[in-house]
């Protein structure tokens, strides 16, 4: 075998403190190929790591590629280590410890890469948000350092999603705060998360954690109600969709149809339009005027912010101020739409009972109007 390099001495200090949680011959491995990441400018594959260290030709690859396939150690005790030397090191003595989790996917090809599918991809360019790779669910202590002005994310645990796996990602996350916790036990942890990150998993965690999340979007309204607040709700007619002119098989005539407005043409949404259509005819009402009514319903909404953009456009939605629905009506609407789903997107993992429960978002017969 031929010899193991030099890491530079101020590295292997830091690196040592994650010693136990290797083999010997397994951290010469780690801290070489740690060392090839840090001095590799490009892609952080086993292959880049080994050129950032100089090894291409010294080492055989299949040493670093059974690194990660076959070599005796532990992620998760791996993570433990890594956070207990972020939290001595940069972290004051009975300071809260602040985490972020959040999911990133890693863009990989081929057929036999092991977890990769087509799932939700949060930096995609597309209009369907999704690309190809594998999906790892991040969690990260949120320190700040003597050399930065702003805080920064420290990974310290990840957890490969599988989309049909049998873990959910909050599930993963929940497995994750969990067992920091218990690495530290004597802190408070505070996680923040964005609003995929709620659910029945997280009611267990323990005492000593917090958990903030965004409300998802149909969690507003409740919430709304319960402290007094107003409503003013954004595009009652779904950006134009819901105004007639956008129909399945034809092109519309409209700026918005010829550049780019990709929403316009997703057939899940014309789909719905085309359901709409008859059922407003049926109730004798224009479109838009079915549109403004549904959305004044909800006991939620004080009022609806709408963007005509001619005086025809401003007449016609002034001359529906009064259109009323009654629950007939709706219940057909939910019927094509169930709430709380967003057409053309993953449906909502989670359902409250402000979105199942129909006279939760719906006002009494004589307080009904688009007034």
């Amino acid at each position: 075998m031929l010899p193991d390099p030099t890491v530079p001495a101020s590295l292997l200090a830091v690196l040592g403190a994650l010693r136990g949680s290797f083999t010997s011959p397994t951290f010469s491995t780690f801290a070489a190929l740690v060392t090839g990441l840090i001095a590799n400018t490009g892609r952080g594959t086993v292959t880049g790591m080994l050129l950032g260290a100089g090894l291409t030709r010294c080492w055989s690859h299949d040493r670093a590629h059974s690194f990660f396939a076959r070599a005796r150690w532990e992620p998760q005790t791996l993570g433990a280590s890594l956070s207990h030397l972020v939290v001595r090191s940069v972290v004051p003595d009975g300071t809260p410890l602040t985490v972020a989790v959040d999911d990133t996917l890693f863009k990989r090809r081929g057929k036999k890469v092991f977890g990769a599918a087509w799932q939700h991809d949060g930096s995609a360019a597309g209009r369907d948000g999704i690309g190809y790779g594998t999906c790892f669910v991040v969690l990260g202590l949120i320190v700040d350092l003597p050399f930065l002005p702003r805080p920064v994310c420290l990974p310290v645990a990840a957890r490969l999603h599988r989309p049909k796996g049998e873990q959910t990602k909050v599930e993963l996350a929940a497995s994750m705060i969990r067992f920091l916790a218990a690495c530290h036990w004597s802190r408070r942890i505070d996680v923040v998360a964005d609003a995929a990150y709620h659910g029945k998993a997280l009611r267990d965690l323990p005492v000593s954690v917090t958990f903030t999340t965004r409300l998802p979007s149909h969690a507003v309204l409740p919430v709304a109600q319960e402290f007094g607040m107003g409503t003013l709700v954004w595009s009652p007619l779904g950006g134009g969709m819901l105004t007639g002119r956008y129909r399945k098989g034809e092109q519309a005539a409209t700026h918005r149809s010829r550049y780019g407005f990709q929403q316009l043409k997703d057939d899940q949404r014309l789909d719905v339009v085309e359901q709409l259509i008859p059922l407003a005819d049926e109730v004798g009402l224009p479109l838009t005027h079915l549109a403004m009514a549904f959305v004044l319903t909800h006991p939620g909404v004080t009022s609806a912010l709408i963007g005509p953009r001619t005086m025809e456009q401003l007449d016609d939605l002034l001359a529906g101020v009064e259109a009323a629905v009654g629950d007939d009506v709706l219940d057909q609407i939910d019927k094509i739409v169930p709430p709380g789903t967003d057409v053309g997107t993953l449906d909502m993992a989670y359902q409250p009972p402000a979105v199942l429960v129909s006279t939760l978002r719906r006002r009494p017969h004589g307080e009904r109007s688009a007034a």
